[in-house]
């Protein structure tokens, strides 16, 4: 307010010089109340000219057309300049903030592992994330404006998104496979939404393994549960001779095995996903691994096939000792040749070696001239229950876990596994362990000539 009378107290005094100014000449002119008023008029002007002249600089500042600080003419209009500039500056920063909050929330929203679509609510795409677009095949530049039931025309889509505040579970096409998104739907503002969407394909395959295992053990408990009660009345309500006892109880006893074999399996499943990963520091013999798997392997046999293992000086030069838990390992090698002894007719050939790779680690391989399995089988052969003949597997004592014990076990030791297999020629198993599990024993740098 001080600037105010200040600028003021300048024009009048500016008017009163100059019009006493006027005043003497008009006196000289015969006209002194002329001059006086001519005077007066003539700074009223030039005050009036000075005051457009800095009004004009500071508004070609506001609009840009001057670089640099507010200009700083006179008083009045230099404070005026400054709290002009300084409330600008001040907006200019709020900004700042504002879109760095805004920034570092729409960061956080990428980040998130569901999608988020704003809708208006024409069910116009306002912004979506990356995830977003991934999950519904958007371009999230491309599509901004675009009605989104004009792009996804998904028949499930449109009704859970339709649904209101729902939370939909629907399947859509997907470049890679078919998605099972869960939809969320939120009515914010005037008429917009929030649409959320959850991949939940992996929940709902999670979901189906575990109804499969249950019906998948229930199915492979009750037929050896219902062998045992019908043997069990028949040995109760029945008079029966030694010998048919004695062949009802043996039948009793192999039911009772497979049940047993069953439940050990899964129990050995049980504890391979549950348990941490094996340390490196238990080194585990090549050696002593193959010449058990060799006596297991020879025993299920029992002379009706040709097995063949390395022999002693074979196994001396690739002796190694693998980083590991000798019960897994040795679990998984057993499940895989005992697999090549049942399915290899009498008379063929089972062969299992252990062999030192030249870039460092090691692999075992179990071949069999056995019956086969056709290409289509093999993806899916360490799934839990599958079985390629299940009658066939059956017959042989196996209860369809073998394979997915042998996969659990190779994935825990960091090892690969790989299969080949053809119908009416045999197969091929191996094992191959990286160098960081895989060590030469002492033995083997021993026997090693100098």
């Amino acid at each position: 307010m001080s600037l105010v009378l200040r600028r003021l107290f300048t024009t009048l005094l500016l008017m009163s010089l100059l019009a006493m100014i006027g005043g003497l000449v008009g006196l000289r002119l015969h006209a002194p109340v002329l001059g006086t008023w001519a005077g007066a008029l003539l700074g009223v002007l030039l005050s009036g000219w000075r005051d457009a002249r800095r009004a004009g600089r500071l508004m070609d500042w506001l609009r840009g057309n001057l670089e640099g600080d507010a200009p700083r003419d006179g008083q009045l209009w230099g404070e005026m300049a400054y709290r002009t500039e300084r409330a600008l500056r001040q907006r200019e920063l709020a900004l700042r903030s504002e879109r760095q909050r805004l920034g570092e929330f729409l960061r956080a929203i990428e980040a998130s592992p569901n999608g988020v679509i704003l809708l208006d609510a024409d069910e116009q795409i306002i912004w979506l994330n990356q995830i977003g677009a991934v999950h519904l095949g958007l371009d999230p530049q491309r599509d901004l404006g675009q009605r989104i039931t004009n792009l996804v025309r998904s028949p499930a889509f449109v009704t859970g998104l339709q649904a209101g505040e729902s939370r939909e579970v629907i399947s859509l096409p997907h470049y890679q496979s078919r998605l099972s998104l869960s939809l969320l739907v939120r009515a914010y503002g005037a008429g917009q939404r929030l649409l959320l969407t959850q991949d939940v394909t992996e929940r709902l395959q999670a979901e189906a393994m575990r109804r499969d295992f249950v019906a998948n053990v229930s199915h492979e408990i009750r037929t050896p549960l219902t062998v045992l009660v019908g043997f069990v009345e028949t040995l109760s309500k029945l008079p029966l001779g030694e010998a048919e006892r004695q062949r009802l109880l043996g039948m009793m006893g192999q039911q009772t095995h497979r049940m047993q074999t069953l439940v050990a399996d899964l129990l050995t499943l049980a504890q391979l996903e549950g348990s941490p990963p094996p340390s490196a520091d238990e080194w585990v013999s090549t050696e002593a691994l193959l010449q058990q798997v060799e006596v297991e392997a020879r025993g299920l046999s029992r002379g009706r096939h040709l097995i063949q293992f390395p022999d002693e000086a074979t196994l001396r030069a690739q002796a190694a000792d693998i980083a590991g838990i000798r019960t897994e390992l040795l679990s998984a090698l057993t499940n895989l040749t005992s697999n090549a002894v049942r399915y290899t007719p009498e008379g063929g050939r089972v062969a299992v070696s252990w062999t030192l790779r030249p870039s460092g680690g090691g692999t075992f391989e179990v071949r069999d001239s056995g019956i086969g399995i056709a290409r289509e089988h093999l993806p899916r052969l360490t799934e839990r229950f599958y079985r390629v003949d299940g009658s066939r597997s059956r017959e042989t004592g196996g209860t369809g876990l073998g394979l997915s014990i042998v996969k659990h076990v190779v994935q825990r030791h960091g090892a690969e596994l790989e299969l080949d297999s053809e119908p009416g020629k045999g197969s091929v198993f191996r094992i191959t362990f990286p160098a960081a599990r895989v060590r030469a024993s002492v033995k083997a740098v021993a026997d090693r000539p100098a």
